[in-house]
């Protein structure tokens, strides 16, 4: 049984009548006094701190030695594949693979290789890049929109990349094979109208398809024009 608080007060106090000094040792186990469970938590997390903080001394400084410099990616490379981590931690989304690539950077042998593609990838064709892809709206190659294709069937990650970069190349061979060019069917664009609709930022009012009008799109011929004479003040 533990000592109860008075029996523990009048030990100490017996102890005290030698004059000697109180030390763990002249208690029990039971009778060493604690400090409560938040005190606990806040060493442990300090202790955490400080193992961090020793890290960023002492590691940190010894990884400029991995430094790389940055190359821009050749045009032969055009993929753009994106990946998820957890810092470690197991996560079903980190074995999905996803690429993006801009159509007009595939090497299509013609305009309705180009027509066909879009109409092969339906869905997965935009003409805006994705906004998790990385790719901005003023880099150049976006002018026949882009492919996305993402996988996560398979329990690796490098399955998953092999399917999406299959598919892809599968994609390429059908649109350059000239037996079929599809040129009478027109572009689906009903996905982007879904997804104009969904975000309620009035791009699907009136037709507007996305590219929503600014001053430069006003007609010109419409703008009043005014003689060099009549715009000319007389002066005195």
């Amino acid at each position: 049984m533990h000592a109860t608080p008075a029996a523990r007060a009048g030990k100490m106090a017996k102890v005290n009548e030698a004059n000697l000094p109180v030390t763990n040792d002249d208690l029990n186990d039971s009778e060493v006094p604690d400090n409560p469970s938040i005190v606990h938590m806040r060493n442990r997390h300090e202790r955490k701190i400080v193992y961090y903080m020793r890290l960023i001394e002492h590691e940190l400084p010894q990884l400029t030695a991995f430094r790389k410099p940055f190359v821009p990616p050749a045009p032969s490379q055009p993929l753009v594949v994106r990946s998820i981590y957890y810092g470690g931690e197991e996560h079903p989304a980190t074995r999905k693979r996803v690429i993006v690539v801009p159509v007009a950077r595939l090497g299509l042998k013609s305009n309705a290789a180009i027509h066909k593609l879009k109409l092969l990838a339906g869905p997965r064709w935009s003409p805006q890049p994705p906004k998790d892809s990385g790719i901005g709206h003023a880099e150049h190659g976006g002018q026949h929109g882009y492919i996305k294709i993402s996988c996560e069937d398979f329990p690796e990650p490098a399955m998953n990349l092999k399917w999406a970069s299959d598919t892809l190349d599968e994609l390429i061979s059908t649109a350059n094979d000239p037996k079929d060019t599809f040129a009478d069917i027109p572009l689906d664009t009903r996905h982007l109208d879904a997804k104009a609709r969904k975000a309620k930022k009035g791009d699907h009012v009136r037709g507007r398809g996305g590219n929503r009008p600014t001053i430069k799109d006003f007609p010109q011929e419409w703008l009043p024009t005014r003689s060099v004479e009549s715009s000319t003040v007389d002066t005195p």
